[in-house]
């Protein structure tokens, strides 16, 4: 109900309109991040390099070996990819299946942690890696810094992102991780746990509507996607709402310098290595991991 000058009116809101308010109402309980910099004790970077499945190039992605050498070469952000096994336990694997990053087959849906875990998931990327194992989400969160990003895509739907929203409320890294999902997945981390972060995945774009989407929505995060730039103008529309801006994907030194120019903030990348050092060049140094005291 609202008040008019001299009456009552009655709106009726679409299904739809009553979740997109929803959301809002949810993400906007703990939005900004920037604002809070100030009392963050984690002193969380603002800007710099992060690592696509780890590193993609020379490990195999979402991997233990990959994120070791991420955090090794001084990243500031990590993007993996969560999904949730026939058992319901989550691990981290881009596809559907695990035919392409593993020497078995079948889907991760499908499979049981202890059958998913018993597949090689290194021989593909040498045979240095040979016998690396699928990881789970909290043996992954166990060897993180406290003070990195943790970009964490979702590979499923609302199940999926409650799931996930518990774990890092109780692996106390809420400060650190944000989920990247559409709006139905941002929704149900937020019942579970008002202070999970979202990166708005709803209609995925490089496009001013896509922004205002994501301003409307109340996200802590945009990861733009397509073309080789960005636009400054709507890179600053997102910050000046404390949006932090991710931008996906390169591994070009002069996209990645054009990307810092318009004011992205995280360029993902694969060849974290190059990237590193074009990002040294440009006054961004690597990040000093600090890590929880046992």
């Amino acid at each position: 109900m609202i008040r008019g000058d001299d009456s009552m009116k009655k709106i009726t809101l679409s299904p739809k309109s009553l979740v997109t308010l929803g959301l809002i109402l949810l993400l906007n309980s703990s939005h900004c991040i920037e604002c809070n910099a100030q009392q963050d004790p984690h002193n969380m970077p603002t800007k710099g390099i992060c690592a696509h499945r780890g590193a993609s190039v020379t490990h195999p992605e979402n991997t233990i070996p990959a994120m070791k050498e991420a955090i090794r070469v001084g990243v500031h952000m990590i993007e993996f990819d969560v999904a949730m096994t026939q058992d319901g336990r989550l691990v981290l694997m881009h596809d559907s299946t695990v035919d392409r990053t593993t020497n078995g087959s079948g889907k991760v849906n499908e499979l049981t942690l202890l059958q998913l875990q018993a597949l090689d998931a290194g021989s593909f990327r040498g045979s240095s890696f040979a016998n690396t194992r699928i990881p789970t989400l909290q043996q992954a969160l166990a060897i993180m810094p406290e003070n990195i990003w943790l970009n964490v895509h979702l590979k499923g739907d609302t199940e999926l992102a409650k799931a996930t929203a518990k774990v890092i409320t109780n692996q106390k890294r809420t400060h650190q991780c944000f989920l990247a999902c559409n709006q139905d997945s941002a929704i149900a981390a937020k019942r579970v746990n008002p202070d999970i972060k979202i990166c708005n995945m709803e209609r995925q774009a490089n496009t001013l509507d896509y922004v205002n989407q994501t301003i409307n929505f109340g996200s802590e995060f945009i990861q733009l996607l397509g073309g080789q730039s960005a636009d400054p103008r709507h890179v600053g529309a997102a910050k000046k709402h404390q949006i932090i801006v991710n931008y996906c994907c390169t591994n070009s030194t002069d996209t990645l310098k054009d990307l810092f120019a318009s004011g992205v903030q995280f360029p993902l990348v694969d060849d974290i290595h190059q990237m590193m050092k074009t990002a040294k060049t440009l006054g961004i140094e690597p990040l000093q991991p600090r890590y929880r005291s046992k």
